[in-house]
């Protein structure tokens, strides 16, 4: 039995990337002796992100880097053995993405650039392109980043690349147009939830979801860390505050038990599924 120890952040990242790597590197060095294998980081650790999701300003958004930079190269050191997902943003010939690195200590294993964007953030970011599977000490993984996992055909791709754990990096906001009184009852805090269990179960994988908390500009984030098991259950959660959602997990016998008799991506009619290549305007 091949247990994985899986570690999922909520915390603040604000724009000090300096800070940030600082706070990065005390996370790390205290679950490396708590025996982690995987740490799954928000979206926009370094950096920080927008402030405003309808209207962003790109003049004074977060701090691009390369993603070849000092600070990739600096978190590749302190990996050590531990396998690392954490978002930026990334600069690449001029243009900004909002973008995602997997590392350990020997080098860069995997990149995702966020492919889907909500209402204004390609103001302030460049849209990726596509979903890939890589493989990394702890099996197969694939990244999605905030938004991406909304959408059920950017998990499946990832699946059906051989992923059996997804890590669902995001900066995702209460609801910027009918904000609850309370957290848990904010309609944007249930479907954040929603979609990481939706994702696990339906494609029979392991799933880890971190989050930013605290208030950038006016967004207010959610936290709500977890580590979703194959089957849609919830092993580790954290709430609104921060916190470190952790669960120790076999993920290939895990899979391979919720794949025994339904196996999901195997028994999919692809030749019923008529529309899935035709756009917004009715175009293949």
């Amino acid at each position: 039995m091949a247990v994985t120890r899986i570690a999922a952040v909520a915390a603040h990242f604000g724009a000090d990337i300096g800070r940030a790597l600082d706070k990065i590197t005390g996370i790390v060095e205290r679950l490396g002796h708590d025996g982690v294998d995987l740490l799954v980081l928000p979206d926009a650790s370094l950096g920080g992100y927008i402030g405003d999701l309808r209207n962003p300003d790109p003049t004074t958004g977060p701090e691009a880097i390369d993603s070849d930079g000092p600070e990739i190269r600096l978190l590749c050191r302190i990996a050590g053995a531990m396998t690392i997902c954490v978002g930026y943003a990334e600069l690449a010939d001029g243009v900004r993405y909002n973008a995602a690195v997997c590392l350990t200590g020997d080098g860069v294993l995997g990149r995702h650039r966020k492919v889907h964007q909500p209402a204004g953030e390609h103001l302030a970011y460049a849209a990726g392109t596509q979903f890939s599977a890589f493989d990394t000490p702890v099996g197969r993984l694939g990244m999605l980043i905030d938004y991406d996992k909304t959408f059920p055909e950017s998990a499946r791709t990832l699946s059906l690349d051989g992923a059996r754990t997804i890590a669902a990096l995001s900066a995702w906001p209460a609801s910027v147009t009918d904000r609850a009184s309370r957290m848990p009852n904010d309609r944007q805090a249930l479907l954040f939830d929603l979609y990481d269990q939706a994702r696990a179960a339906e494609n029979q994988i392991v799933l880890a979801s971190s989050n930013q908390t605290g208030i950038t500009g006016n967004l207010r984030f959610l936290g709500q860390a977890k580590i979703v098991g194959p089957g849609g259950d919830i092993l580790a959660k954290t709430w609104s505050k921060g916190g470190l959602a952790v669960a120790d997990i076999d993920i290939d016998a895990e899979v391979d038990r919720a794949r025994r008799v339904l196996r999901h991506l195997e028994e999919r009619r692809v030749d019923a599924y008529h529309n899935l290549t035709i756009d917004k305007s009715g175009h293949r």
